[in-house]
């Protein structure tokens, strides 16, 4: 009996040493569309597999905003979103690289560390105007190519996964 109570004690002091990262967690699932999920390296999710996301969940990430030129708009235009880095750390990812999935099937990998070296969105809305798919939404990887003009190079570009659909996390 005292060993039980002794191995309680224990593992609930293992439990708080772990990094806050570290901990498993359950999202709420989403109460509106999902348009967007995520998989692999995560600790948290909605469902135990994955963490899925409507607009309201990517909203409540906060708000950053993207003034940048690109091959595919005409001059610069404002883009706006979660910062990728906060969206992984809401699911607790761990890992080197994601891998972006689009509707249409495209994928790219894309390191983890960009996410760190640059401010790169998820952005969900472009000069002010959520984006439909049939113009690169609901949701577009984008680089600050203006920022950094580095950037502008067709690696990077490649790395702008528009109509995102899921991201999993190696």
């Amino acid at each position: 009996m005292m060993l039980r109570s002794l191995m309680r004690v224990v593992g609930a002091v293992l439990l708080l040493a772990l990094p806050i990262s570290a901990r498993a967690e359950t999202l709420p699932p989403p109460t509106g569309t999902t348009i967007l999920e995520l998989s692999g390296n995560i600790a948290n999710t909605t469902d135990g597999k994955v963490a899925k996301f409507d607009k309201a969940a990517l909203e409540a990430l906060g708000t950053t905003t993207v003034r940048t030129s690109t091959k595919w708009t005409e001059g610069p235009v404002t883009f706006e979103g979660p910062l990728m880095r906060d969206l992984l750390k809401k699911v607790g990812a761990s890992g080197t690289e994601i891998v972006a999935v689009a509707l249409n099937d495209y994928k790219v990998k894309i390191p983890i560390a960009d996410f760190d070296k640059f401010n790169v969105i998820l952005a969900h809305r472009r000069d002010g105007k959520a984006m439909p798919v049939r113009d690169k939404g609901p949701l577009w990887i984008m680089y600050p190519f203006d920022d950094n003009p580095s950037l502008k190079t067709d690696l990077y570009f490649a790395r702008c996964a528009w109509q995102l659909k899921a991201i999993e996390v190696r």
